[in-house]
């Protein structure tokens, strides 16, 4: 049974820092492509960043603030956000995929985990 756990979140003052983490089980996690999403209040699900065997990409709106990595080892993939503002309020989902095409859209992906809040306040 596979399972995604994510922690970390959190409420936070505007400029600062988060770290999430995901922790994988009962999937082969050096082969998945993992992935970081949110949802904000009235908001569609949208993909944030995603970590592949070959490196990370991101959604514009995080680029350059939100830096994405994986343990291998741990079975865990982080999401280190900083210069937060009150726009990255959401719910956060990792999430594993077998295929990184379509990596941005959320119905490629296979299993998720809870949820984690992020709140960032002014």
């Amino acid at each position: 049974q596979v399972q995604l756990v994510e922690s970390g979140g959190g409420l936070v003052q505007a400029g600062g820092s988060l770290r999430l983490s995901c922790a994988a089980s009962g999937l082969t996690f050096r082969s998945s492509v993992m992935g970081w999403f949110r949802q904000a209040p009235g908001k569609e699900r949208e993909f944030v960043a995603v970590m592949s065997w070959s490196g990370g990409s991101y959604a514009d709106s995080v680029k350059g603030r939100f830096t994405i990595s994986r343990d291998n080892v741990k079975n865990t993939v982080y999401l280190q956000m900083d210069s937060l503002t009150p726009e990255d309020t959401a719910v956060y989902w990792c999430a594993a995929s077998r295929s990184i095409i379509k990596a941005i859209i959320p119905s490629n992906y296979d299993y998720w985990g809870q949820g984690t809040q992020v709140t960032v306040s002014s």
